[in-house]
C-alpha cells in the first residue's frame, strides 16, 4: 500500500479529455498519472490526473497548453 501524501488533482468532464491530458503529459515529461477520482470529489468522467503537489502549477499549465477541458483542481491527501 502506498503511503498517503498530499497530491495535486486535476479533474476532467470526459474520458477523452483525461486521455488527452495523459498523452500530452507523457510526451512532455509532466509529472503524474491518471487515477480514479477520489471519492471525496465528484467529477464527470471518473478519472483525474494526480501529481505531486509541487507540480500543481505545471499540471494546470500543461492542461492549458494541450487545450484539455478541466473541471477542477484540488490538493488532497490520498
Amino acid at each position: 500500500m502506498r503511503p498517503r501524501e498530499l497530491r495535486a488533482i486535476l479533474t476532467f468532464p470526459t474520458t477523452t479529455d483525461a486521455m488527452a491530458m495523459e498523452r500530452y503529459c507523457l510526451s512532455h515529461g509532466v509529472a503524474g498519472r491518471l487515477i480514479p477520482v477520489p471519492s471525496v470529489i465528484s467529477a464527470g468522467c471518473g478519472m483525474c490526473w494526480s501529481a505531486p503537489v509541487g507540480a500543481g502549477a505545471t499540471v494546470r499549465a500543461a492542461a492549458e497548453a494541450a487545450a484539455v477541458r478541466t473541471e477542477g483542481y484540488y490538493e488532497l491527501v490520498i
